[in-house]
């Protein structure tokens, strides 16, 4: 969608219809900071499923697919490998690892041949430690929303004691969140153990927590890749993004969302970039067209309300968008997803 330089994309037919943001930019009416990774969430509707152990034998290839996985190394050392990546990652004790877009990935053991030819050596001084590690997985409630975990990277580790480098660190902020991580591992291992009446819903609560930990951990850190989330943990551009996420029909400005981040037009459009990975406008229209399916699955506006609502000057502008998008013009897919 192509926007003259002034604006960040198709103007509402008016302004005032849609209403401009109210309170703070990028806050709460009563100037709380807004919690955009929590609404983020939210409307992914991420949810932990279940936890399992993993003690295999030496010598093991273990795969995973089709969910957002969580390792947890309790012992031994292992080795992973995602599919489509060359590099493979040494894992060790102590290492906490998400998977948050559920790539494709396996599971190896790195000490199987050593192991082996220690035995048959007589060497039982030399035979590594057996790998022993936990295993949670997600499920995402929104499909659709599903493209705001498909932007951050394939994997992100917070290297324990036992490991070096990686995403983690060795003092401050990521030596706190693998303290209050290992608590959450000692919680699970507990439900595991001993299974009492609500373990379930109890194991599923603390891996939303260890997810969320492990994400917020990396976002804050230098060596973040630009996304949403690495966005959102900058002091100024996280303004900007929390101002569009609450008002996303609002006719936005650079220059407007320049001055919620007490940044120049051209500080804020080079920062945007480098924190979020792609121009405010694209992010814009991005928010825009998720608000739209959110109002289309749940409510009975019609198409052109929708549209008015999220930001679009005309119905046929709107739906132009959303099928670049989603590959069907809006009606339709409201119809295929109330079907399902």
């Amino acid at each position: 969608m192509t926007a003259p330089p002034e604006n960040l994309a198709d103007r509402p037919a008016t302004p005032g219809d849609v209403g401009a943001p109210g309170g703070v930019l990028g806050g709460d009416p009563d100037g709380r900071p807004h919690d955009l990774l929590s609404e983020l969430l939210r409307s992914v509707r991420l949810s932990g499923e279940r936890i399992v152990a993993h003690t295999p034998p030496p010598s093991f290839s273990i795969g995973f697919a089709d969910r957002g996985s969580l390792h947890i190394v309790e012992a031994g050392e292992v080795l992973l490998e995602i599919d489509g990546y060359p590099h493979a990652e040494h894992l060790r004790r102590g290492d906490f690892v998400l998977l948050p877009r559920g790539d494709s990935h396996s599971i190896s053991d790195v000490g199987g041949r050593a192991h082996a030819i220690a035995l048959a050596d007589g060497v039982a001084d030399d035979v590594p430690e057996p790998a022993r590690w936990l295993c949670g997985t997600f499920t995402i409630g929104d499909p659709q929303a599903s493209h705001l975990l498909g932007s951050l990277p394939a994997v992100i580790i917070l290297r324990g004691s036992g490991g070096s480098g990686g995403s983690g660190g060795s003092g401050g902020p990521a030596l706190e969140a693998l303290e209050g991580l290992e608590v959450a591992r000692r919680m699970i291992v507990l439900e595991m153990q001993s299974p009492s009446q609500g373990s379930a819903v109890m194991v599923s609560r603390i891996l939303d927590l260890i997810f969320i930990q492990i994400m917020r951990t990396w976002a804050s850190g230098a060596d973040a890749e630009p996304t949403w989330l690495a966005g959102a943990f900058d002091p100024q551009i996280g303004l900007a993004l929390s101002a569009i996420h609450r008002e996303p029909g609002h006719d936005w400005t650079v220059d407007e969302l320049a001055r919620a981040s007490n940044l120049s037009r051209s500080a804020f459009a080079a920062r945007f970039v480098a924190r979020v990975g792609k121009p405010p406008a694209t992010y814009l229209a991005h928010v825009r067209l998720d608000a739209a399916t959110t109002l289309l699955r749940d409510t009975f506006l019609p198409v052109a309300n929708v549209a008015e609502s999220v930001g679009y000057a005309s119905e046929a502008a709107f739906s132009r968008a959303f099928k670049n998008r989603y590959g069907t013009p809006p009606a339709r897919w409201r119809r295929d997803v109330r079907f399902r």
